[in-house]
């Protein structure tokens, strides 16, 4: 074996990590277990790697009264990169096994471990966004009370004990990590003069051209818009605290730069402002003004402009995310019905 070549014995269970993964694709990977005297068969929750399972509906129906927003695979942007993630960590290891250069396993194992912990904090800021920012006008309302689940073990919320806990495919996940710590130990072991071999190999440029790649990735993927926070938010165009949480606005660029606003005239002020204009790939996201009040695309927005509307800078414009909810509203605010061009000409 040449001292910078990959094990035999390792190169096998890289093709079996590999395969491993494309497993997980279909089983969920994490479980959130909810037990209340009223459910005595417990309700469940089952993450998967491109949707959301289990008892959706049901708690969907129970969150709705204490005013957190209803949970929908298409609202998740994680649900669409995730599978093509764990597809190219496959496609990684079957090519360190094919090519046998011990500086790609130790990479694969360093981009797992930095995918590991992004997920993690991904999925905590997801419980929390869920947990934190609830629909003040919500039947039940705690004061002070927040209803973000453990990101692992137990915690009571109200009447409902939650157990946070990985499912079947979060233990192979897991599992697959500590092989290939593993591996890299035993190769560590199998030559001792590693680091003399990963200089003269030039394995840490290229380890570290792969991990800044991937950390571009990540930063990059994370492409979905964050909750506006009424009182702690400040409108980037007009420097007030956002005070209502019905009319707010953000954008997004693709370099993950987040403005917020907390009318459609601000919002439109902003985007048409020499300082942004220049600006060419951003996505733009309007306060659902029914329901949970959820941010969603203004591109596939409905908009209601009515001067009953009364919106904190007197833009005065409502969005919503179906014309039903636009239909329902015009009949208290009566008004224009536009679309996204329309609003927004110049």
């Amino acid at each position: 074996m040449k001292n910078n070549s990959i094990h035999k014995t390792n190169r096998i269970l890289l093709v079996l990590c590999a395969l491993i993964l494309l497993v997980i694709l279909k089983i969920p990977m994490w479980r959130i277990d909810l037990n209340a005297p009223q459910y005595p068969e417990g309700l469940r929750l089952l993450i998967y790697p491109n949707h959301i399972g289990g008892n959706v509906d049901i708690v969907n129906g129970l969150n709705h009264y204490i005013g957190m927003k209803p949970l929908h695979t298409h609202d998740f942007f994680e649900f669409t990169i995730l599978p093509v993630i764990i597809i190219a960590f496959a496609v990684l290891l079957l090519t360190a096994a094919i090519f046998k250069k011990k500086w790609m396993l130790t990479t694969v194992f360093v981009l797992f471990v930095v995918f590991g912990v992004v997920a993690m904090v991904d999925f905590w800021r997801w419980e929390y966004n869920y947990g934190h920012n609830l629909n003040p006008d919500a039947p039940i309302i705690v004061p002070g009370m927040a209803y973000q689940p453990p990101l692992i073990g137990f915690k009571q919320l109200l009447n409902f004990g939650a157990y946070s806990i990985p499912a079947l495919g979060g233990y192979l996940f897991f599992g697959v990590g500590l092989v290939l710590m593993g591996m890299n130990i035993a190769q560590y072991k199998i030559n001792r003069k590693f680091k003399k071999i990963v200089y003269k190999n030039k394995a840490i440029p290229h380890a570290a051209v792969l991990i800044l790649s991937a950390a571009l990735l990540f930063q990059s993927c994370n492409s979905g818009p964050t909750a506006i926070v009424v009182g702690k938010d400040k409108c980037d165009y007009c420097k007030m605290p956002v005070s209502d949480s019905r009319f707010g606005a953000e954008i997004l660029t693709v370099k993950g730069k987040v403005y917020k606003f907390d009318d459609a005239h601000c919002v439109l002020s902003f985007l048409h402002s020499p300082s942004f204009e220049k600006e060419k790939n951003y996505k733009i996201f309007f306060v659902n003004f029914s329901a949970d009040h959820s941010l969603i695309p203004a591109s596939t927005s409905w908009f209601l402009k009515s001067d009953e509307l009364r919106s904190p800078m007197n833009g005065n414009v409502a969005a919503f995310n179906n014309a039903d909810s636009l239909q329902l509203a015009s009949t208290k605010y009566p008004g224009t019905r536009l679309d996204w061009n329309e609003l927004n000409k110049p």
